[in-house]
C-alpha cells in the first residue's frame, strides 16, 4: 500500500507522508481540496489487488507545509494489527524478468517485487519492514537500492527486493551432506529430477519432496521411503496450460489455481496423461498446484514435466523449515537437498481447496491464506482456542478479528505437539495478545485439551472452558459467515465426544441464543475394537450388521476376517468389550464402502469414504434412495436399518456405482426430511463428511428446491481444522 499511496499522492499533487504503524497505515496529505477528494476516491477504488481497507478514519489538521510526499519510517509502538499479508505467489512481471536473459533478475530464484513474494513466513514482528523479517541479513546492492527508491518502479519500497549480487543463494547437497559445486545448481537439480531422483527443496513455507511425476519407479521409491503406501500425492505444474492438459478445469477452479494463494486444487483428472499411476492410485481426482515461487518455476522449466510436490517431513510430523533439521530428518528419503540461506520462521504447508457446490472450499488452510483474519460484527475479548486432536489449528481473538493459525496436523506425535506449543507462543507474541480464557474441546484426552489445562495451571488467572465438538463445527461456519441463531446445524464427521459422554458424529443441532439442543441423530452402532475400527472399515461394517442381525452378522463374512479374528470379534461384541457406540455418519460411509468391497483397510484418513464418493460419481444420477425411519422422540433418531437391509439386497443384483449413488441420495433425503421437521429456514453444514462434493451437491439441490437457505464453508475447512474458530465464537452464546 505504501508505494501505491506515494505514487497516488504525487499524481494528485499532494504533499505529506505515509507510514506503517503497528495497528495499520497512517497518511497525511496536504494540497488542493478537490484533488484530495480524488485521492480519497482512488485510495478506496484503485488500491492494489490484495489490499483490504477494513476501516478508515479521516480528520482535518492544521497546515504543516510539507515540501514533498515521503514514505516515513514505521512506528513500532501500539497494539498490533490483525491484518498481515500471507505469502504471495510470484507475479507475472517478476516471472517475465526471471525468464528474460536481458534482465538482471534472469534465472534468479528469489525474485520479487511489492506485489509478490514471501510475507508471513519471514516476518519476525509487525509492522512489515525489511528489518523485521528474515531478509534483514541481506543488504541491498546499489542496483536494488536504486529500484527500491524509484517511485515509478514496481519494486519501490519492496521489502523483499534482492538480486544475485545481494540476496539469498542456493546450495546443492547429496544425501551424505557433501556440497556439490555445479556450474549451474538449478540445471543440476533438474538433471537429478529427470534421472528419477528425489529432491528435498526448501520452498516458501518449508521443505518439499519433489520427484518426476511421470516416473513410476521414482514415485514408488518415494512412497516406500515416506511410509505413504496409497495416499495421493499433489502435483506441481509450470502453468495453467499444463494443468489443463492433466485435468478438467472450470472457471472457479481456474481462478483458485491462478490466485495469489496458489493452493493445491482437487480436480477431475483426464485419462491418458503421462502421470504415473502411483501418484493418485484408484482416484479420479488429482491435487494440482501451479508453481508459485521463482525457484519452483525454474525447476519446472528445466525439468519439462509435472512434479510430485509433497510435504518435506517424516510421517505424521511437521514439515522441516531449516537446513539442519531437513538434512537430519529427510536423509533416507531424499537423494539430494536443494537449500538456501533465507530463514523460514513458520512452517506453512501448501493449502488445499476443492470446488464443492458452487464455491471453492478450503480443506487445508495454510500458505497463501494464513494469517488473513475472520472479521466478526462485534468484538470478543482476547482469548485462545486450541482446537481438536486431528487437523489441528489454534486461534486467538482480538477485537473483531479471529486469527486462525496455519494447519498444524494431527497431535499424535511429540514433534507436532511441540509445533503446536510453539505456534501458540508465536501468535501471542506476533499480535501481542494476552488471553483471559482458553477454549478447548469437550474431550479431555485430546493433546490440545491437556495443553489448555496446563497453560491455565501455570497462568492462574486464566480460565478454561470446554465446547462440544459438533457445536464448535457449526459455530465455525457461522463465524465465517457472521451468522446468528436460530438455525439448524448439521454436523456429520468421524466422531467427537458428545455432551452425554458418547461418540457423536451424525448430529442435527438446533442453535439458539444460549447454546444448542440436540434435535436428532443417527441410530448408534458399535465400533468393534474402538480406534481400530477407524483404521479398518470392515470392523465398522460388522458393527452395523451386528446391530440389526446379532449373531447372524457372522454368517456374512465377505469382509476378509480370519476365523480366529471372527471369534474374537464375536466375543467382544456380545460382551460389549472395547466396542464404543457411535452415531457417526463418517463411520457409516466406511461401513458401506467395506460392504461394497471398495475399501476394507484405511491406509490414510478418509480413504474408504473417498472411494465411495468416487464410485458413486460414476453412476447415472437417478435420484433413487433407500428407505429409512425416524422415531418420534426427543431427540429424533434416524434409523438406518431399512437402508442397510435394502442395500445388502441390492448387492446381489445392482452395480456398485448405482448402490453408492443411492446411498448418497439417501443421506440427502434424510437431511431434507429432518430439516423440514425442525422448521428452521436456515441450515448450516459442517464436519468432515461435507468435504464430499457429491454429497453436498445432492443436499444443496434438495434443500434449495424446498426453500431453505443453506450455508456451507468456504474460507474455513469443514473438517477439524475449523474447530478453534468455532470454540472462540461459542463465547458469544455460552460465556
Amino acid at each position: 500500500m505504501r508505494p501505491f499511496i506515494a505514487r497516488l499522492a504525487r499524481q494528485t499533487g499532494q504533499s505529506g507522508w505515509v507510514a506503517n504503524t503497528a495497528s495499520g497505515l497512517s497518511i497525511a496529505i496536504e494540497g488542493n481540496a478537490d484533488l484530495q477528494q480524488q485521492f480519497l476516491y482512488r485510495l478506496n477504488n484503485d488500491a492494489p489487488p490484495l489490499a483490504v481497507i477494513a476501516s478508515q478514519t479521516i480528520s482535518q489538521q492544521p497546515l504543516a507545509h510539507f515540501s514533498d510526499f515521503q514514505i516515513k519510517a514505521s512506528a513500532v509502538d501500539g497494539s498490533k494489527s490483525a491484518f498481515v499479508l500471507p505469502d504471495i505467489a510470484i507475479c507475472p512481471d517478476c516471472l517475465s524478468d526471471m525468464l528474460n536473459p536481458q534482465s538482471r533478475f534472469y534465472r534468479y530464484p528469489f525474485t520479487s517485487c511489492s506485489q509478490c513474494g514471501p510475507r508471513y513466513s519471514i516476518m519476525l514482528s509487525q509492522p512489515y519492514d525489511r528489518e523485521r523479517t528474515t531478509m534483514a541479513g541481506f543488504k541491498y546492492c546499489a542496483d536494488c537500492e536504486h529500484e527500491y527508491q524509484a517511485a515509478d518502479n514496481r519494486r519501490f519500497h519492496a521489502q523483499t527486493i534482492v538480486c544475485s549480487h545481494c540476496g539469498p543463494a542456493l546450495q546443492l547437497l547429496d544425501h551424505e551432506g557433501n556440497t556439490l559445486t555445479e556450474n549451474d545448481i538449478l540445471l543440476a537439480a533438474g538433471d537429478y529430477l529427470r534421472a528419477g531422483k528425489i529432491l528435498a527443496v526448501k520452498g516458501i513455507g518449508g521443505f518439499q519432496l519433489l520427484a518426476d511425476a511421470t516416473n513410476q519407479e521414482a514415485i514408488e521409491r518415494l512412497r516406500i521411503r515416506k511410509h505413504r503406501p496409497q495416499k495421493p500425492f499433489a502435483l506441481m505444474v509450470a502453468d495453467l496450460a499444463a494443468a489443463q492438459a492433466l485435468c478438467f478445469i472450470n472457471d472457479l477452479e481456474q481462478q483458485a489455481l491462478s490466485s495469489y494463494a496458489a493452493p493445491i486444487v482437487l480436480l477431475k483428472r483426464r485419462s491418458g496423461t503421462p502421470i504415473a499411476d502411483t501418484v493418485a492410485p484408484e482416484s479420479d481426482l488429482l491435487g494440482v498446484m501451479l508453481a508459485y515461487s521463482p525457484l519452483h518455476h525454474l525447476l519446472l522449466h528445466d525439468v519439462g514435466a509435472p512434479l510430485v510436490a509433497t510435504s518435506g517431513n517424516r510421517h505424521n510430523e511437521p514439515i522441516c523449515i531449516n537446513n539442519d533439521q531437513a538434512f537430519e530428518q529427510l536423509t533416507g528419503i531424499a537423494d539430494y537437498f536443494l537449500m538456501h540461506n533465507r530463514p523460514i520462521l513458520r512452517p506453512l504447508d501448501d493449502s488445499i481447496v476443492r470446488l464443492i457446490g458452487d464455491n471453492i472450499t478450503v480443506l487445508r488452510r495454510a500458505r497463501g491464506y494464513v494469517p488473513t483474519p475472520i472479521t466478526l460484527k462485534s468484538a470478543l475479548p482476547d482469548m485462545l482456542a486450541v482446537g481438536g486432536q486431528l487437523k489441528n489449528t489454534v486461534a486467538v481473538s482480538h477485537g473483531k478479528q479471529i486469527l486462525l493459525s496455519q494447519h498444524l496436523g494431527d497431535l499424535d506425535s511429540a514433534a507436532t505437539q511441540q509445533q503446536f506449543d510453539a505456534t501458540i507462543v508465536d501468535l501471542h507474541g506476533f499480535y501481542q495478545i494476552e488471553p483471559i480464557k482458553i477454549m478447548h474441546d469437550l474431550h479431555r484426552d485430546y493433546a490440545s485439551s491437556h495443553s489448555a489445562e496446563r497453560l491455565a495451571h501455570v497462568n492462574p488467572p486464566l480460565k478454561t472452558a470446554a465446547v462440544q465438538h459438533h457445536y464448535a463445527h457449526i459455530l465455525s461456519c457461522m463465524a465465517e459467515h457472521n451468522l446468528e441463531p436460530p438455525l439448524l446445524g448439521i454436523a456429520w464427521d468421524g466422531s467427537g465426544l458428545g455432551s452425554d459422554n458418547t461418540l457423536w458424529g451424525g448430529e442435527f443441532l438446533r442453535l439458539h441464543a444460549k447454546g444448542f439442543q440436540r434435535y436428532g441423530h443417527f441410530r448408534p452402532f458399535a465400533l468393534p475394537g474402538g480406534y481400530k475400527a477407524i483404521q479398518e472399515p470392515r470392523r465398522t461394517a460388522l458393527g452395523m450388521l451386528y446391530e440389526i442381525l446379532a449373531d447372524r452378522a457372522f454368517d456374512r463374512n465377505g469382509l476378509g476376517f480370519s476365523e480366529p479374528e471372527l471369534q474374537l470379534l464375536r466375543s467382544a461384541l456380545s460382551k460389549h468389550i472395547n466396542c464404543p457406540r457411535t452415531t457417526s455418519v463418517g463411520r457409516i460411509f466406511d461401513a458401506v464402502s467395506s460392504l461394497l468391497g471398495l475399501c476394507q483397510i484405511n491406509n490414510y484418513e478418509g480413504q474408504a469414504a473417498m472411494a465411495l464418493e468416487n464410485c458413486a460419481a460414476k453412476a447415472s444420477q437417478s435420484g433413487a434412495f433407500y428407505d429409512f425411519q425416524i422415531t418420534d422422540t426427543e431427540p429424533l433418531i434416524i434409523d438406518w436399518q431399512l437402508m442397510l437391509e435394502q442395500l445388502l439386497d441390492d448387492i446381489q443384483h445392482l452395480s456398485t456405482p448405482i448402490i453408492a449413488d443411492k446411498f448418497h441420495n439417501t443421506l440427502a433425503e434424510i437431511l431434507l426430511t429432518v430439516a423440514k421437521r425442525a422448521g428452521e429456514k436456515s441450515v448450516v453444514l459442517s464436519g468432515g463428511c461435507f468435504q464430499n462434493a457429491l454429497l453436498v451437491e445432492k443436499i444443496l439441490s434438495r434443500l434449495k428446491t424446498a426453500g431453505f437457505t443453506v450455508v456451507c464453508h468456504e474460507k474455513i475447512p469443514p473438517n477439524d481444522g475449523g474447530l478453534a474458530l468455532g470454540q472462540l465464537y461459542a463465547t458469544k452464546y455460552i460465556g
